[in-house]
């Protein structure tokens, strides 16, 4: 159990995929501006990823590795990446309008989050065992989650206070990423 939670306090904090590992940035700029659609992101990522993480990792372990077909990864992950963003695409739509239409572009272009397709990369990479993939699925998209909703907060104060021309919009946004990604190196030592 100590295990599990080192991993997932690992995952989430010492190695965000987002703000340590630099995958997923297109999103994270993107739906930051206000908190809604931070949280609505979040919330869809951590679903993709965590079905995404265990599907791709039953895909790997029973059919890729057991044919010989491990070439085949990138591929069959991204067909299970897509297939997942699109169920989630039509749920939102149906069920969330107002959250479908705030995420906008966003939303397909989970599919080709690098952030997504990297989580479940390093679940192979790293050989975890079914329940560590989870477990690093769902940490990974805590994490996600996490610095997003964060660099939200910060960047809707942004928004409203007086900047520098050559500062606004994206400029200041990543400077502000940046502050927190090293607010996050903080957390190295402690794994």
């Amino acid at each position: 159990m100590g295990d599990y939670i080192l991993l997932a306090v690992s995952c989430i904090l010492v190695n965000n995929i987002l703000l340590a590992q630099y995958l997923g940035n297109c999103p994270f700029l993107g739906t930051s501006k206000k908190m809604e659609t931070a949280i609505g992101m979040a919330m869809a990522v951590i679903f993709v990823l965590v079905l995404a993480g265990t599907i791709t990792w039953i895909t790997d372990t029973y059919l890729l590795k057991k044919f010989g077909l491990e070439y085949l990864r990138t591929i069959a992950f991204i067909l299970v990446i897509a297939s997942l963003v699109q169920f989630v695409e039509m749920f939102l739509k149906k069920s969330i309008p107002a959250l479908y239409a705030g995420l906008g572009i966003f939303l397909p272009l989970i599919t080709t989050n690098c952030a997504v397709m990297g989580a479940c990369l390093i679940n192979i990479k790293e050989e975890y065992t079914f329940i560590e993939a989870l477990v690093s699925s769902f940490s990974y998209a805590v994490g996600f989650g996490l610095a997003l909703i964060l660099f939200a907060g910060v960047r809707e104060r942004v928004l409203i206070a007086r900047v520098p021309k050559p500062l606004q919009d994206t400029s200041i946004a990543l400077v502000v990423a940046g502050m927190i990604a090293l607010a996050f190196y903080a957390f190295k030592g402690m794994a």
